[in-house]
Order: C-alpha cells, then structure tokens, then sequence
C-alpha cells in the first residue's frame, strides 16, 4: 500500500544523503535578489561587454555551415591542438593535443571530472579558504572530504605550518589551487607556489590548478603556472576555461590538461558527464585561441582600467577593501555597519541601495562575516552608476 505523509503527497525513499546538505549557488541566488530589486548585478561573475568580434563572427558563419553535430568526445582537433599552441605559448610546457588535452563543458565540469579522476570516496582534498563555492561541493560529489586551510585577510595569506598540517592528515590526495584567486583576488608568488610544491612532492599529493583568470593580472603581479615548478608537471592537473579571457561566460567552453595518464581517465570521466563540448562553440573559440600578444595586452589593459575606476570609487566613498592583484573582483569590508549577518547585509544592499554584492561567508569556511564581494568586469557607465548608488550606502543601511 502506497503510504502519504499528512499534507496528501506520497511518502517516497529518502533522496541522496550526499547531496541533502547541498543550497543553492548564492552567487547564482544574489543575480536573482539583483533582479528582484532591480539593482547593478555586481554579484555573479560575467562581463556586460561584447566578446572579440572575431570570435562572434566566426561563430555567425559557422551556424550556417557547421558543424553541427559531436565532435570528438575530448574536443575536436582544431581546439586541442590550438590550446596546446597557447599553453606552449604562455607557459612553456610542451603539451600534446592528443594525449593531454580534453575540452569540457565549462571550467566547471573540467574541475569536477578532475576531482572524479583523483579522488576515491573517503579521500580528502585541501582547500585554501575562502574558495570558490563549487570545490566543497565538487569534493563531496567526488566521495572526498574537504579540508580547508585558511588565507588570512587581508592580505590572504597561508601559513605553511598549517598547510603542512593538512598534508599530513590520513588520506589526503590532493590541493585545490585558485590562482588567481576567486574571490580574493590574490595571485600566489613563485614562492608560496614553491612551498606548496615542495609540500606535495613530500607527502606525493596531485595539485588540481583553477587558472581561468590567468590572464586577468595587475602589474606588478605575475602568473606562475605550477605545473612548471620542478617535479610537478606529472602531478598538476589544470583546470581552467575560454570563459573570462574571451568574455564568453555563457558558452562554457573549458579543458583540463594533465600527463597522458591522468588525461586518457579524464577523458572517460566527461565522456560519461557530458559527452562533449558544443561542436560549433569550440571552432568559434579557435580563432581567440590564435590572436596574438597584443589582444593579451589590451585585455590586461582594459581590465586595469576597471578595476582602477571601481577601486578609486570605493576610496572616495570611504569604504575599506582589498586591492585584488588579479581577477576581477573585490573584497569589500564591511563591519563598519553592524550587521552580524553579511548575507542580510548583502540583501539589504540590494533593496536598499540598488547594488548586487555576494555575502562572504558563502566563500569561508571561517565564521567570516566581514565582507561581501563586488565584481567589476562591467562597463564604464555600468560601473560609475553602481558606485553613484555606493556613494549612499551610509544614508541607507545605517
């Protein structure tokens, strides 16, 4: 006999325990609370501005020509073998588009068909702290537990005392590293990636890079790419995405690249997730894989330009914050209103003020509550009305 529950509805098996403790993104749910309040989206990371018409061009032609049905389950040719030239490019490494290379759908898929590929259930994973919401979430889909290490504000730094600790711990397998950092901001140095190297060489732990901003950099700031650190291009697997540099937020377009072994088991797992890539996304996107420096140097450019017109404002509204060296997003602080709890802040300043923010405790594991996150990858009059709004924060939220 089926039995009901007192409301009417059928009583049914519990659903997922791994999965009961999940909410919903916040990031994604304060676009919403913008949307409600008809703020400035300055919460969920995508650009208000047009890709490269290039790009957008070639993607208009190929509707009509194709193609248009799946490519090759790990990305076509043309793709890999156009990432492999730019990894070179930037990085160095020698990278074979047919054994190293798979295209995902999105920096997040490749993350979590990494996690999948490492980590078998009960495994931990190391997580600097704050984070980008998805890695807790990847390690618990993944059967692993997350271990999180702090980076203390406000220059987000770790210590390597405690990132040695965390190391040590029974049945740990691997390092999350964000870098450049969502939300911080910051961009590890050669030797704070040094010390992490070391570290996983020593207790033999595999380094799972998210490099989507690596071309999203404040001078004098530098990325150095871990997987070519001495001995640790056979244990860095990288994540990363065409998402930020070619502002194609919405294609969802990523790659992970890693050693032949690692990458043929990468290649089974988005097989079974996904099973491929948006065949006419991935030949639109090959023509930004081709420009050269001078489009890199006017993204960096651009960017800067942001970041210094969003900061400058937030210095002449008095509001305490931290200087990103790298991403396109800002830690605001934001004690001076009283509020105990930073995701009511976060609405409020929705409501109130007419500006789309993140509450920060969605990023720590710590009982932060300090700060919320703008990001700043909008255009000039996008920008300069949402500080004109910030310039009232005071009249409205105290």
């Amino acid at each position: 006999m089926m039995r009901r529950k007192r409301n009417g509805s059928v009583c049914m098996k519990p659903l997922s325990d791994k999965t009961a403790g999940f909410t919903d993104s916040v990031i994604r749910r304060m676009t919403r609370v913008s949307n409600q309040y008809g703020a400035i989206n300055l919460s969920q990371g995508f650009p208000d501005f047009d890709p490269p018409k290039e790009i957008t061009d070639k993607l208009s032609e190929l509707a009509h020509i194709g193609p248009h049905q799946y490519a090759t389950t790990w990305g076509s040719q043309t793709i890999r073998e156009a990432l492999a030239r730019k990894q070179k490019h930037f990085s160095g490494m020698d990278v074979d588009p047919n054994q190293e290379i798979v295209v995902t759908c999105g920096g997040t898929e490749a993350m979590m068909a990494a996690m999948l590929t490492v980590c078998n259930p009960g495994d931990k994973v190391v997580v600097f702290s704050p984070f980008y919401e998805n890695y807790g979430a990847d390690a618990i889909l993944s059967g692993a537990e997350p271990i999180y290490v702090p980076l203390v504000p406000p220059a987000f730094s770790f210590d390597p005392n405690v990132l040695e600790d965390a190391f040590r711990q029974p049945g740990v397998k691997a390092l999350i590293l964000c870098n450049p950092s969502n939300p911080s901001g910051k961009v590890f140095t050669r030797e704070e990636l040094t010390i992490i190297a070391d570290l996983a060489k020593k207790y033999d732990l595999y380094v799972i890079t998210d490099e989507v901003y690596e071309h999203i950099l404040y001078k004098p700031h530098e990325h150095v790419y871990m997987a070519t650190l001495p001995g640790m291009r056979e244990r860095t697997i990288i994540c990363s995405s065409l998402s930020k540099t070619y502002s194609i937020t919405g294609w969802r377009i990523g790659y992970v690249i890693a050693s032949p072994d690692i990458t043929e088991r990468v290649k089974k797992v988005h097989d079974f997730l996904t099973i491929g890539a948006a065949a006419p996304l991935m030949e639109a996107v090959v023509v930004g894989l081709n420009f050269g420096d001078e489009y890199y140097e006017e993204l960096q450019q651009h960017y800067t330009h942001m970041k210094e017109l969003f900061c400058k404002g937030l210095r002449n509204i008095g509001l305490s914050f931290v200087e990103p060296q790298g991403a396109y997003y800002v830690m605001v602080d934001i004690s001076e209103f009283g509020y105990g709890n930073d995701y009511d802040f976060a609405v409020d300043l929705a409501r109130k003020v007419g500006v789309g923010s993140v509450p920060g405790s969605s990023f720590f594991k710590e009982d932060v509550h300090d700060y919320v996150r703008f990001h700043f990858a909008k255009k000039d009059e996008t920008l300069k009305a949402a500080l004109d709004r910030l310039a009232e924060i005071r009249n409205k939220m105290k």
